[in-house]
């Protein structure tokens, strides 16, 4: 029993960056980068391209303390420049099915980058929901997209000055 069409988990990250619009979301877009300047990030390859997004495999890794803990995950990528969002509905990886959409949206103290993640969590009978919601999103989801959003910020705002 899955948890197909099921929201379990949903996670919200957000965060201001100083810098033009056009250059955050082009470095938002810009994936294949983000091992070079995000420290979390192992590797990022598209396996096939379309439109700006394609298909990609990213692997990011999880701090706790001195570990550092692998996580892997196979999306489609999709970029609506005119709507200055990005989306990603993973296809592999134990996110299989997880729906990421980042929006940005250009303010007076900068953009606003928001990052939100959905998924009915794992297919396991009777747990599945329940550790999307209470590991996977808030324990690896939140801290992988919270220290890439800071990254992103960091790098993004350096450039400005």
């Amino acid at each position: 029993m899955g948890t197909e069409g099921i929201i379990a988990m949903h996670t919200v990250d957000r965060i201001v960056i100083r810098a033009p619009n056009d250059r955050v979301l082009e470095l938002a877009a810009d994936i294949e980068r983000w091992p070079q300047i995000l420290p979390h990030y192992r590797r990022v390859r598209f396996l096939e391209r379309r439109n700006g997004g394609g298909l990609v495999e990213m692997a990011a890794v999880r701090p706790f303390g001195p570990l550092r803990y692998p996580a892997w995950w196979m999306s489609q990528m999709t970029v609506d420049r005119p709507a200055a969002e990005i989306r990603y509905r993973h296809v592999r990886g134990i996110t299989r099915g997880m729906d990421v959409v980042w929006r940005l949206a250009p303010g007076a103290d900068g953009v606003q980058v928001t990052v939100v993640h959905r998924w009915g969590g794992p297919p396991w009978p009777l747990v599945g929901g329940l550790v999307a919601r209470l590991v996977i999103g808030p324990v690896f989801v939140h801290g992988i997209a919270a220290r890439t959003l800071a990254g992103l910020k960091r790098f993004a705002e350096e450039a400005q000055s």
